[in-house]
């Protein structure tokens, strides 16, 4: 696929995976009228209490009121910020959902609620993701921040249970969401999400950055306690949870780092939101909990993370070089890590670049080094001269401080950019630790890392393109969903009174439209909403306006659910007719 912003067309291959075609002509005429509804109580309400860049960041995105954006569309006027947006299938990986914010893109389910789930959906939608998160970027403090946000977040360690949790909440969305799924089967996945809850152990650095992520970017409030605004895509997009979240029985919380520590039920209200004074707070917050992970931190308590994640990351020497693979143990002295070794293919780069020769094919059964000082050098900052005069000197051996003992004849090498050497290769070559052997002649070469500590470890590849997909997308797919007979006869109701609001016609056929509404579809009200608007407003029919009030008021009653839905469409119609 290309796309009509260079942005996207610049995304690496690992990324471009989960994006999928919008197929714009797929959206129904019901799913163009839940857009509707839902915009125009969203800019009735939120024009007042959400964030002063909201009306106008709608029209700088290329978000419009009356129909679901088109992403085409928005991408062209998106590139106007420097931001690009693309449709994707449901949940994606949070890992990749954060990269793609690194590189400005804005990720949209390409899916719309159903008429069901007007207020809130489980499932992550058009609504949700164009209409709240694209106007706030507008904003070039929140822009900056969800850029950061993401360069940072991509290389949160996570867990073995975060794999798993992510996989169980995508699937349990999409069976929500679809009407057809069966009680049971949801009951199932709601155990499994709780079982998985129950055994998670420890929050890992992705959980804590999915939280910060929660009560900001998805749930935030911007201003002071007494007087917050909406900013967060959660409640920008939820008519339901906006209307209630500022009300007393929602807490509010002055937000800092320790946002990281209170977890979120993405099903529920959220029982208590986080208030920012500005969004530069944002970013300072951020760079707070940056400082705690392992990619600032390095040494051992980071290589462990990675150990524990069971999942592709990187170790980063302090000469640069990046060893990428799953990481299995280590040995130590005196609390410093004197051997490190992965257990999978593994690949080794320096500057985000694949040494040629140092693929994961390569390396197809995992890697191993030393580090430290040997022969009482300083290893950090070794000139190839060094190396071999230090060799020669040595009868081809090296011994480290830490009485690991390299013997071998050196083959080739690595520079830094300033001349250093960072990696060495030895034919012939036998390394030991007091009684253990580390690797023996008959196993091939031997590539040293050269380096004395672990400055930095983050999730996934240092190369990600020559590394390959490290995050494949779910197995669980969207399901999606077949009209029936008669809902496609409904939907083709709804396109005519589209029709008709847009190009004034059938304005004769509207008393039969809704005599047939009535009789045939008794549980549908937003087709009503949509009649009754377009009489008022053309001033057309007052017996038949009347008529349909009447019918709109006895269906909340009959339909307790819905009751709320309907007198917020009659009040706002009312309202525009003021």
């Amino acid at each position: 696929m290309t796309f009509n912003n260079p942005i996207i067309n610049k995304l690496p291959k690992h990324l471009q995976q989960f994006i999928v075609p919008q197929n714009y002509h797929l959206y129904t005429p019901i799913n163009q009228a839940v857009w509707r509804y839902v915009m125009r109580q969203n800019l009735n309400y939120l024009s007042s209490i959400a964030h002063s860049s909201y009306v106008e960041g709608l029209k700088k995105t290329g978000i419009f009121v009356d129909r679901i954006p088109n992403i085409e569309e928005m991408n062209t006027i998106l590139s106007n910020i420097g931001w690009a947006a693309v449709t994707v299938d449901g949940f994606i990986p949070p890992s990749a959902f954060m990269e793609f914010q690194a590189y400005k893109v804005l990720v949209i389910a390409a899916d719309i609620r159903q008429i069901n789930h007007i207020e809130y959906t489980p499932a992550p939608d058009i609504i949700h993701e164009a209409a709240g998160h694209a106007p706030i970027i507008a904003t070039k403090e929140y822009a900056d921040y969800l850029k950061l946000f993401g360069e940072i977040g991509s290389k949160a360690l996570s867990s073995k249970k975060d794999y798993e949790l992510y996989e169980a909440i995508r699937h349990l969305s999409i069976l929500k969401e679809h009407p057809d799924s069966k009680p049971d089967v949801i009951l199932g996945v709601e155990k499994e999400i709780n079982h998985i809850i129950e055994n998670l152990g420890a929050p890992s650095e992705m959980t804590q950055i999915r939280r910060l992520h929660w009560w900001t970017v998805e749930y935030g409030l911007v201003g002071t306690l007494e007087n917050p605004q909406i900013y967060g895509a959660g409640l920008l997009s939820s008519i339901g949870e906006s209307a209630s979240c500022l009300k007393e029985n929602v807490k509010k919380i002055t937000y800092n780092i320790d946002a990281k520590n209170v977890d979120f039920d993405i099903t529920k209200p959220q029982p208590q939101l986080f208030v920012t004074p500005d969004f530069e707070y944002l970013t300072k917050v951020l760079e707070e909990f940056a400082d705690t992970m392992a990619l600032k931190k390095g040494g051992r308590e980071s290589l462990e993370k990675a150990i524990e994640s069971e999942n592709i990351a990187t170790v980063v020497l302090n000469t640069g070089l990046q060893l990428s693979g799953i990481f299995s143990e280590f040995k130590e002295e005196n609390d410093g890590v004197i051997f490190i070794k992965s257990n999978s293919p593994t690949a080794i780069a320096l500057y985000n670049k694949e040494i040629d020769g140092h693929g994961k094919d390569f390396h197809a059964h995992g890697y191993s080094t030393p580090i430290g000082n040997f022969n009482n050098l300083d290893t950090d900052y070794l000139t190839i001269n060094q190396l071999k005069a230090t060799l020669d000197q040595n009868n081809n051996t090296l011994n480290y401080a830490s009485h690991i003992k390299l013997q071998g004849t050196l083959k080739s090498w690595v520079l830094s950019n300033e001349g250093y050497v960072v990696l060495a290769t030895f034919e012939n070559c036998t390394v030991s630790y007091s009684d253990t052997t580390l690797f023996l002649p008959e196993w091939g070469q031997f590539d040293l890392a050269l380096g004395t500590k672990i400055s930095s470890v983050f999730s996934g590849a240092a190369d990600k393109e020559a590394f390959g997909n490290t995050v494949a997308p779910s197995v669980h797919k969207t399901l999606k969903i077949n009209q029936t007979e008669a809902e496609k006869q409904l939907n083709a109701l709804y396109k005519i009174i589209r029709t008709t609001r847009e190009q004034d016609l059938y304005q004769d056929n509207l008393e039969i439209i809704f005599n047939n509404l009535i009789e045939t579809y008794p549980k549908d009200w937003l087709l009503s909403l949509e009649l009754l608007e377009i009489l008022t407003s053309k001033g057309l029919n007052e017996a038949l306006q009347s008529n349909i009030k009447t019918y709109l008021l006895q269906q909340s009653e009959k339909m307790p659910e819905n009751k709320k839905l309907i007198i917020n469409g009659l009040s706002l119609i009312n309202k525009v007719l003021q």
